[in-house]
């Protein structure tokens, strides 16, 4: 049974913070309000403002790409470059990427402890600081500390769990602090884990690890802590821990992903940690703990430093010229303005001349993008999306050039319109359209006798309702029609979505179906598959007799001697499997044959010139209706339409038309041809 991975859109991540913190590191002026609306337009979106007390909460949307954003001080250094262009006051009061650093660190060892960081691959762990703690006194946090963390929506533990939480929405950096005395030997080995190797973390579940995930163990080989998403229980703080191991890091966000998307461990250090942090802000987050764990629980420490950091993260340069800028942006945007947005942002701005030989193209500006912007500032254009954003899109001129047509590739077209006229059609007819995840559970399938090797199962899925990729729409429609009875006493559903066939060492082969259940009876949904093959123009059509696994009196839909769908009654021992009281019938065609072969030319017949005879004919049915109107029209030339009038036991009735493009004709002579009709049917 193929695997294959589940990979969610977590674009976006919500923060919380205060007002009364973000105060803490930005001089302002501006209001609770003020600030959610000037850094709704140009920078993070501040959802929802509450009044709490005497303080606001902000509840902040950070995309993706801004992970330097999520916390109280990354939030102040956009509001210090988004705030002016309001006319509002905005300073940094301080900085802590400069002022905390390892020359500031108050760190001498009053004891020898012994810490050893052993790291397996540096590619998984880019840095990697720790350092022990003697003498610690757990208690409860300082009120401001809790209040701040409650407010923010992390309930407060004790001081040094609420130290950890409470740095990583200060700086955006998690850090983590293990029970130093439950280290065997003081080693921690940062290494790949293996498949089925076991973990308990602090939530008191065992985790079965898949492999390949950043794990670490202790001098005696004992797992202690799944890296970037939780700890293992046997290395918690507890109310009798007095040493610690302070330790912050940072990972391989993809292998951090990896991890809690197969493990279901959605944490929040996870969610920082996946998505790419800066080396280079572990070490003013390190000191910034240091300096809290000291103040909060009187620890000393009593190791060594340890900060490895062997491949050192480097600024970058991008070259931007004024008249780009200008032009791109539309806005004769000042030098000074354009310097200043982007100084308040973290960037460090180096005007040129234009009668520098070395920048021969006018004014420009040599950028220098610190180490937590480098993953996406890269180019001019970059920082010319940076400068506009900052400087307002709604400060841009709003006279939009017209708007050029690009035609989609054929096949794209041809899709979009076939399904579009397919289900306008549908709904006409008065099915509901129903849309399902890709992905069934196990427990359906195997209900409706499918094998479950012959689909891709999700190697991660968060649900066992959505384990396995769909072969068939059938399974979904089913449920559906399951789920709705008694909701209306008449159900027709219909569902147009891609399947996905397995394939040996490649990505699986998507294709699109059209499926359709209905409550009514078998006539009804012959009737409307038949009419919307006529609708579609789709000639060269039968419908034949057919077995099915899932369908009692199950009929083929041929075309070009390929069979591309059936339809029949749903059989009741897979009805009651999942719970159906009623009978159901169903369909399922391929859609390409109806995407590459529909017309929107209806033909139609001339109308008589002259009189039309009508005559109804009853036979045992012996072949299908496409097949006794072919074998009619082969018969005779006189022969203008065939009509089905119904069905009884084996008998079939059929209302033919006669006519001659050249005179009149009488009723004897329609009954001649109807008798040579008989015979050959």
């Amino acid at each position: 049974m193929t695997e294959i991975y589940e990979f969610w859109n977590n674009f976006d991540m919500n923060i919380k913070i205060t007002y009364d913190w973000l105060l803490e590191y930005l001089d302002t002026d501006a209001d609770p309000y003020e600030l959610q609306k000037y850094l709704s337009l140009c920078g993070p979106s501040i959802e929802t403002v509450e009044k709490v007390g005497e303080d606001y909460i902000f509840d902040i949307e950070i995309t993706t790409n801004r992970i330097d954003m999520a916390s109280v001080f990354g939030v102040a250094q956009e509001a210090q470059a988004i705030l002016p262009m309001f006319e509002k006051k905005a300073k940094l009061k301080k900085n802590p990427l400069n002022i905390y650093s390892f020359e500031t660190l108050n760190a001498e060892p009053t004891k020898s402890h012994k810490i050893s960081v052993q790291i397996e691959d540096h590619d998984l762990v880019p840095r990697f600081t720790a350092i022990v703690l003697d003498n610690v006194l757990i208690t409860k946090s300082p009120e401001k500390i809790s209040r701040r963390l409650q407010l923010s929506g992390i309930k407060s533990i004790n001081n040094v769990v609420d130290i950890s939480n409470y740095l990583m929405l200060s700086l955006g950096q998690p850090v983590h602090m293990f029970d130093y005395d439950q280290i065997q030997g003081g080693v921690m080995k940062v290494r790949r884990s293996i498949k089925g190797e076991k973990l308990t973390t602090l939530d008191a579940k065992e985790l079965t690890l898949p492999g390949d995930d950043i794990v670490i163990e202790d001098g005696s080989g004992k797992l202690i802590d799944l890296c970037g998403i939780m700890g293992g229980e046997n290395s918690s703080i507890t109310s009798d821990t007095t040493r610690i191991v302070f330790f912050v890091q940072t990972y391989d966000k993809k292998s951090i992903r990896k991890t809690s998307m197969q493990t279901g461990q959605r944490t929040l250090a996870a969610t920082y940690f996946e998505k790419g942090l800066d080396p280079e802000r572990v070490e003013s987050t390190f000191v910034y703990g240091m300096e809290l764990l000291q103040e909060m629980t009187q620890g000393v420490t009593c190791s060594e430093l340890t900060d490895i950091y062997p491949h050192k993260k480097q600024e970058t340069h991008v070259k931007a010229y004024l008249k780009d800028i200008q032009r791109v942006i539309g806005v004769a945007i000042e030098e000074d303005t354009i310097i200043s947005i982007l100084s308040n942002l973290g960037f460090h701005v180096v005007r040129h001349e234009d009668n520098e030989l070395a920048y021969p193209d006018g004014v420009s500006f040599d950028v220098t993008v610190p180490t937590y912007r480098v993953d996406d500032v890269s180019i001019q254009e970059d920082i010319i999306e940076e400068v506009a954003r900052v400087y307002g899109y709604h400060n841009l001129p709003n006279n939009i050039s017209p708007l050029a047509y690009i035609k989609q590739p054929k096949d794209i077209e041809t899709l979009h319109t076939a399904q579009y006229k397919i289900k306008y059609f549908l709904k006409h007819l008065g099915l509901h359209e129903f849309l399902n995840y890709s992905m069934v559970s196990g427990e359906l399938l195997t209900k409706l006798d499918y094998d479950l090797s012959d689909h891709l199962k999700i190697a991660n899925t968060i649900s066992s309702e959505i384990e396995y990729m769909r072969l068939s729409l059938l399974p979904s429609l089913i449920k559906n029609m399951k789920d709705n009875f008694g909701r209306k006493d008449v159900l027709k559903l219909f569902e147009i979505a891609k399947v996905y066939e397995k394939r040996d060492g490649d990505l699986p082969k998507e294709s699109y179906r059209l499926a359709i259940a209905i409550n009514t009876d078998f006539d009804d949904l012959k009737g409307i598959v038949s009419a919307l093959l006529r609708e579609l123009n789709i000639d060269c059509i039968a419908i034949e007799p057919a077995t099915h696994k899932l369908m009692a009196n199950a009929a083929s839909i041929r075309f070009e001697k390929k069979i591309i769908g059936m339809y029949g009654k749903l059989h009741q021992k897979f009805g009651h499997s999942i719970g159906l009281t009623e009978n159901i019938y169903i369909a399922e065609i391929e859609f390409e044959p109806l995407m590459n072969n529909f017309s929107f030319m209806h033909n139609f017949l001339e109308p008589a010139q002259y009189a039309v005879v009508k005559l109804d004919l009853t036979v045992k049915k012996t072949m299908s209706f496409q097949k006794m109107v072919q074998v009619a029209h082969a018969t005779s030339s006189l022969l203008r339409s065939v009509e089905y009038v119904g069905t009884y036991e084996d008998n079939i009735t059929l209302r033919f038309f006669f006519s001659s493009p050249e005179k009149n004709i009488t009723e004897d002579v329609a009954k001649q041809e109807l008798e040579q009709i008989t015979k050959a049917l």
